[in-house]
């Protein structure tokens, strides 16, 4: 009975668009009043209802599916009372359901924060854990602790950690509170947690952080009474022109809140994403992408920020479902896209998604090349490769840069035309995945970006640093201060991340000597115009200050800095 009812509730995932007449609100309460006795049905029933909750045919619709959800936690306590397998229920795809629990590594910025929001629900996870990993941190923290472990064998460090600790402390709170007083810097606090690679025992419980659970505010809820929108049904190019989508910017407690929750989300799926772990609490933006989907968006501050690329990073939300992830990686008006749509929602409305994802990346940060990495097309990625990655990105517009794989494409796609509905083997698929693809809205100079990497720029550095200065990158750092400063007629001047800047001055800390660099390898730079030198002060004054929003629009408008990074980053023989 209850799988009858499970593919009869999951038929419904498909079947928008047809006469409703109250079946599926039928179907939904016989659900609610039966009884599933395993683990996978369990799992299948709550990612259907998820599915259905995030594409509602109606109210009624939404509200039985949250019923459900929000009462998880109690059927997962009855199969673990008697006695069922509980493991499935870690699984990377499906992790994060109320009443369950799991294990995982995090890095030292997450597992403080998680530790801060979720108290003792969340503890070190000693089983199976070898606890000889912890001398070399513990002999810190613990007084005398090195009469018996450097001497002694099987030192029962659990024993010393009980012993030392508050009682109302859990272990886990005891040992980042001694990390955080460990002198150092941040960076040498975080590499000596995580050189234990502890893993972490998170007790869901039926928490309002939970998968079943987790809502965020959305205007309204939209109701789905007509069919999906597949790929078919939309237009990258015409998406792209599209006007701007509206934005608000959240205040600082509204910011910090949906970063907490975004953060949550994350790591109950076993990820750790860089922007979510060093947000930029200050220019928080939420974006309504329209049918019923917002996007939630956002950069790292001035101290957590890459060298050269800009950084940034949001959540969306499908009716207040959070629904997937975007990542991107920014340069001129070059962004890298990373894009992951949960699981669960692969049935929805991916592609249009997508596109208003790309449609916000362009309206905030003016990029218009979108590139997406291999790895996210199926190299070396199972997942990929099984979903037809290659394909999706393909039908949207985008095109292969790699020799070898234009060649493959243009064979597959005249097969394609001979014979409808041929589908590419796996072989082919793991070829295709093997290069960038990219799209270019409205180029002004068409497949400029198409070799460029911006490990070749770091790569040229390095050779340089090799051949000029014995491979010493300090030395070759204070040349080329000294050579930029000489050209750019600029004073460059070591700041912290606040402080102010005198007239004629830039940062020339973090990102800023990084930039220095790659200044330094440009030939012409010291006959540029005098305009032009201002345009690079400015940029080097944008990547430490405010938003890297505006770093890039300054980017994008210094032709002859565009033109030198190009070359340098397209050198093959690098």
């Amino acid at each position: 009975m209850p799988r009858d009812l499970l593919e009869r509730l999951e038929e419904w995932k498909r079947r928008f668009g047809t006469p409703e007449d109250g079946e599926l609100e039928r179907l939904l309460q016989e659900v609610a009043a039966s009884r599933f006795a395993d683990a996978g049905s369990l799992i299948r029933l709550h990612e259907t209802l998820l599915f259905l909750r995030a594409y509602p045919r109606s109210r009624e619709v939404a509200g039985l599916a949250d019923s459900i959800l929000f009462s998880f936690g109690n059927r997962v306590a009855e199969l673990r009372a008697a006695g069922g397998d509980l493991a499935p229920f870690e699984e990377p795809e499906v992790s994060g359901i109320a009443g369950t629990s799991f294990s995982a590594v995090f890095s030292y910025e997450v597992a403080r924060r998680l530790a801060a929001l979720h108290g003792r629900s969340l503890d070190a996870d000693w089983v199976g854990y070898d606890t000889e990993r912890l001398g070399p941190v513990l002999r810190r923290f613990l007084p005398l602790l090195e009469e018996d472990w450097p001497v002694e064998a099987h030192v029962p460090f659990l024993e010393w950690i009980h012993a030392a600790r508050p009682r109302r402390m859990t272990d886990l709170e005891w040992l980042l509170a001694c990390v955080a007083r460990t002198p150092g810097t941040a960076l040498e606090r975080a590499d000596l947690y995580e050189r234990l690679e502890l893993p972490l025992l998170w007790n869901l419980g039926n928490g309002a952080s939970t998968r079943s659970r987790l809502r965020v505010r959305s205007p309204g809820l939209f109701i789905h009474s007509e069919p999906l929108l597949r790929r078919s049904d939309v237009s990258l190019g015409t998406e792209l022109e599209r006007p701007p989508l509206p934005l608000t910017r959240l205040t600082g407690a509204e910011a910090r809140r949906m970063l907490d929750l975004i953060l949550d989300t994350s790591a109950m799926r076993y990820r750790e994403l860089y922007g979510f772990t060093h947000p930029e609490t200050a220019n928080v933006v939420r974006a309504d992408a329209g049918r019923g989907v917002e996007i939630v968006f956002f950069g790292v501050p001035p101290q957590r920020r890459l060298p050269l690329r800009a950084y940034h990073a949001g959540m969306f939300f499908k009716n207040g479902v959070p629904a997937g992830y975007i990542e991107t990686l920014s340069l001129f008006e070059r962004a890298e896209v990373g894009f992951n749509l949960y699981y669960t929602f692969r049935e929805g409305e991916s592609a249009w998604i997508y596109t208003r994802l790309l449609r916000l990346l362009r309206q905030l940060l003016g990029v218009t090349c979108f590139s997406v990495d291999p790895y996210q097309i199926g190299h070396e990625n199972e997942e990929g490769i099984d979903s037809g990655a290659f394909w999706f990105y393909r039908k949207l517009g985008f095109r292969p840069v790699e020799a070898e794989v234009v060649g493959l494409l243009e064979r597959e796609e005249r097969a394609m035309v001979l014979s409808p509905g041929q589908r590419s083997s796996r072989r082919a698929l793991e070829k295709l995945a093997r290069g960038y693809v990219l799209y270019e809205a409205a180029p002004k100079e068409p497949g400029a970006w198409d070799r460029f990497r911006v490990r070749n720029v770091g790569l040229v550095v390095q050779r340089v640093a090799a051949e000029r200065f014995g491979g010493n990158a300090e030395k070759m750092r204070r040349a080329a201060r000294v050579q930029v400063e000489r050209e750019l007629g600029l004073e460059l001047r070591e700041t912290g991340g606040n402080a102010k800047v005198p007239h004629r001055a830039v940062p020339g800390g973090a990102g800023g000597n990084s930039l220095v660099l790659v200044l330094s390898l440009i030939p012409d730079l010291a006959r540029w115009t005098p305009e032009e030198k201002q345009g690079v002060a400015a940029i080097l004054h944008a990547k430490q200050r405010g938003s890297e929003a505006r770093y890039l629009h300054l980017m994008q408008r210094h032709a002859r800095l565009r033109a030198a990074f190009v070359k340098i980053g397209s050198r093959r023989e690098v």
